[in-house]
């Protein structure tokens, strides 16, 4: 028998409408790269030195998290333990317009665009057609 829905619709409502405002213990952080079973390595803006964070059990086989995507952290949960975790994710930003337009988003997570910007380099030689060979060859 199929598990119920009401447990993904309500973890995918809970985390598609970003908070009015964070608290101070908790930060925006882009996801580096999983650590495995549910473990997770990510960047925040402020520091130089990636975070290992836990995904807690209600999120865990209900929202998949990807590389280069955003999540919310919690970084005063694991402070009193002597453990090697910083924090714990306690959103995942999976509507990451909406969040954007925010005022606590970190101006060090900008949008990078998919594609480079036009230049108007005279070296490049792409999309122009090769030299003709009648120039060369007259006598």
């Amino acid at each position: 028998m199929a598990r119920p829905k009401r447990r993904f619709l309500a973890t995918a409502q809970e985390t598609s409408s970003p908070p009015a405002a964070l608290d101070d213990n908790h930060a925006i952080a882009r996801v580096r790269m999983a650590e495995g079973k549910n473990l997770y390595l990510v960047d925040l803006p402020s520091n130089a030195k990636p975070l290992l964070v836990e995904l807690p059990s209600r999120f865990r086989s209900q929202i998949w998290i990807k590389r280069g995507g955003y999540v919310l952290v919690d970084t005063a949960v694991f402070v009193d333990r002597d453990n090697k975790l910083d924090g714990e994710i306690i959103n995942v930003i999976r509507e990451e317009k909406e969040w954007r337009k925010q005022s606590y988003w970190p101006s060090e997570f900008v949008k990078k665009s998919t594609y480079p910007e036009d230049s108007d380099d005279e070296d490049s030689i792409v999309g122009k057609m090769p030299p003709s060979d009648d120039s060369d060859g007259q006598n």
